[in-house]
């Protein structure tokens, strides 16, 4: 009976529902779109190990933008962000800008980056939308699952409602 009571317990809480009519979520680059607890539109992600004691990718300063201009995430409705750096369910934001951070002569050490962290855990929804090259129009697209609450369409890989 405990185990049942588990189980139920656990599905209860993960909020994630089933993919439905499912996307193209064939190699490639994926559209990730996300929510977060505070406004980091403008900070530089970093990736966390699953446990989040150590950071597993982190951008060199050069990688912030592409022909001068910086890849923040595209906002999209109802608060949502399209990821444009790579993140994924175990990102979490340093307190440095993209702007401040592509000026940086070399990138600071793993110890320093770690103790530069702003939020372990900023993350309140994400989801993967599929291929970015599977969509007709990508934010168009996007937009109308956001507007519709199609976003079952979608992987959920976090969501805190």
């Amino acid at each position: 009976m405990k185990i049942l009571a588990v189980i139920i317990s656990i599905l209860m809480t993960n909020s994630c529902s089933p993919v439905k009519n499912k996307l193209k979520f064939n190699k490639g680059p994926q559209a990730i779109i996300y929510k977060t607890k505070k406004n980091y539109d403008k900070l530089v992600p970093v990736i966390l190990s699953e446990d989040k004691s150590k950071i597993v990718s982190y951008p060199h300063p050069s990688d912030v933008s592409i022909d001068n201009k910086f890849l923040y995430p595209t906002k999209l409705n109802k608060g949502y962000l399209l990821d444009n750096k790579g993140i994924n369910k175990n990102v979490a934001f340093l307190n440095i800008t993209y702007e401040e951070y592509s000026k940086l002569k070399t990138t600071p050490s793993l110890k320093e980056l770690f103790s530069m962290i702003l939020d372990k855990d900023p993350l309140t929804e994400i989801y993967n939308c599929g291929n970015r090259y599977g969509h007709k129009n990508l934010i168009t697209d996007i937009n109308k699952m956001i507007n519709d609450n199609k976003l079952n369409k979608c992987k959920c890989l976090k969501n805190e409602k």
